[in-house]
């Protein structure tokens, strides 16, 4: 992936660059405009959602029985527990510098501020190109699930209707885009309670005929079926279905009250996650068999094979493939409107940054930054016409690069959590003053980040062992991508390593007077 032309045209001098994320939602002072800043219209309830939401997809509704299949339900339950471990981490990190620094561009001015420039420029664009591409697979995946009530009409003609859409809802406003993921991701979530309900109620013999019980659970060598190995192998998968979940450290830029609300949310999200994430594969191991031939399916177009629809449809509700399919289409255009969003302010706070061309970081009179918002559009529309007209390979190593760039964000929150810290106490600040804490630091960023060095390291260690050239190529290429990126940005701006003395703690200008918080 290669950054638009332009982008090392406007790099500022190391001091500017690692001041300059502060800018991310505020105005253009040189020219004493307000037009090119965003607005604070996400509340509480569209901050929770949007970190639901993020992390409840097709992960969850549809290739959660595949990792049943391959690790047993033990395994998979051990699997997902560990990956939740890694993301709570992750979220204490993210919390504890999103509170006290709220700003759109999150984990890129994180990066810029406490690591180095050229570090948060490879971790931006990671960032953008992952989300970008995520919205070209998505609406991909909506032309399939379509196919299901209107088989006569071809995929790219919903795609295209689904792109026009997102991109108009997320063109009127961020309140807008919190609506619409609010609603999208309460419809996800309300299938996966009633899913919960009717699963205890089946493992109890109250709904449906022959309740096995806990028999799924008694013979060891089924409930750890394939043992570390396979353990490891779902591991990489769980890593991928909790993606997402980050996207609250990107809205914090726009929500109304930053530093109340994201600690609110980084407290609450996490634990309703897991309970659904936990509960859902205890329940599928509890009443599918891991050697059912129907878990191994783990397409969208698998619909009838989704664990959800087999243990609805045993629950006798006769329309079960339909309202999964309807509730898979909305956890996919919920996944597409929240990467249209996430891309879009990533693209936008580099270009304050000088990271970027500045025309990205302009904004409309509702505080939409349409430029950078067309300019990801575009490549979701380039995205999935790629794959319809039959460059299947080429969007294949598009997808694998797209997902091992998410953990690399990951990995680059823990590490600007350290040594933000780090810094923070350095500047003669006190833990107290942060609005949020992150009760298990330093072991938490650096268990994190040693969780993300297995999952990044192990995204495809078959084919690393079997010799597969090609396929270990696909599988790691995003690798080698982030760190042309950052040592081109390094060698041509000569940027160093952030001193602790010297680290930007300040808050957007508009949180700047409150009692709360550290100060440079």
């Amino acid at each position: 992936m290669t950054p638009p032309s332009g982008t090392f045209a406007d790099i500022k001098t190391d001091e500017t660059a690692q001041q300059g994320s502060s800018l991310a939602i505020e105005p253009d002072r040189a020219s004493g405009e307000t037009a090119n800043e965003l607005k604070r219209g996400l509340n509480n309830r569209h901050l929770q959602m949007i970190a639901i939401g993020g992390a409840i997809g097709t992960g969850l509704f549809v290739a959660s029985g595949s990792t049943i299949s391959q690790a047993g339900p033990g395994g998979a339950l051990a699997a997902y527990a560990l990956v939740g471990l890694m993301v709570f981490l992750l979220m204490q990190s993210l919390g504890e510098m999103s509170a006290k620094i709220p700003v759109a561009g999150s984990f890129q001015s994180f990066a810029t501020r406490f690591v180095s420039p050229s570090f948060g420029f490879a971790i931006g664009w990671n960032y953008w190109f992952n989300w970008a591409i995520t919205v070209a697979a998505e609406l991909v995946a909506a032309g399939i699930i379509m196919d299901f009530w209107f088989p006569g009409v071809p995929g790219w003609v919903w795609a295209g209707i689904f792109l026009l859409v997102l991109t108009g809802l997320n063109a009127l406003s961020a309140k807008s885009f919190g609506e619409s993921e609010f609603w999208l991701s309460l419809i996800k979530v309300s299938a996966v309670v009633l899913f919960l309900i009717a699963g205890v109620l089946m493992i109890f013999g109250i709904l449906g005929d022959n309740s096995p019980g806990l028999s799924n659970w008694e013979n060891r060598d089924d409930v750890f079926h394939g043992g570390w190995v396979s353990i490891i192998s779902v591991f990489m998968v769980a890593g991928f279905s909790f993606q997402g979940t980050e996207l609250v450290g990107v809205a914090a830029g726009e929500a109304k009250n930053p530093r109340r609300e994201v600690p609110k949310a980084i407290r609450t999200v996490f634990w309703r996650i897991m309970l659904f994430y936990i509960g859902a594969i205890f329940i599928i191991g509890c009443l599918i068999p891991f050697t059912d031939p129907s878990l191994l399916a783990s397409g969208e177009s698998d619909i009838a094979a989704s664990p959800f629809t087999l243990v609805f449809s045993r629950a006798g509700i006769a329309f079960a493939a339909a309202l999964m399919n309807a509730v898979i289409l909305t956890a996919i255009l919920s996944a597409g409107n929240s990467g249209l969003y996430a891309s879009t302010r990533m693209l936008y706070a580099m270009a304050h940054d000088g990271m970027a061309p500045k025309i990205f970081g302009r904004t409309n009179a509702r505080g939409v930054p349409i430029a950078a918002l067309l300019a990801t559009a575009a490549v979701g529309l380039f995205g999935f016409l790629s794959a319809i007209v039959g460059q299947g390979a080429a969007y294949s190593w598009l997808l694998n690069m797209s997902g091992l760039c998410g953990f690399i964000v990951w990995a680059g929150i823990a590490v600007s959590h350290y040594r933000f810290r780090r810094g923070f106490l350095a500047q003669g600040n006190k833990v107290s003053d942060l609005p949020y804490k992150a009760s298990l630091f330093p072991i938490g960023p650096l268990l994190a980040f040693a969780l993300l060095i297995l999952v990044i390291a192990g995204q495809n260690y078959e084919a690393v062992l079997a010799g597969r050239t090609m396929e270990v190529l696909s599988s790691y290429i995003g690798l080698p991508v982030f760190i042309v990126l950052w040592l081109a940005h390094r060698y041509i701006t000569k940027s160093k390593v952030v001193p602790l003395l010297e680290m930007d703690l300040t808050a957007p200008k508009d949180l700047e007077d409150e009692p709360r918080g550290g100060t440079r």
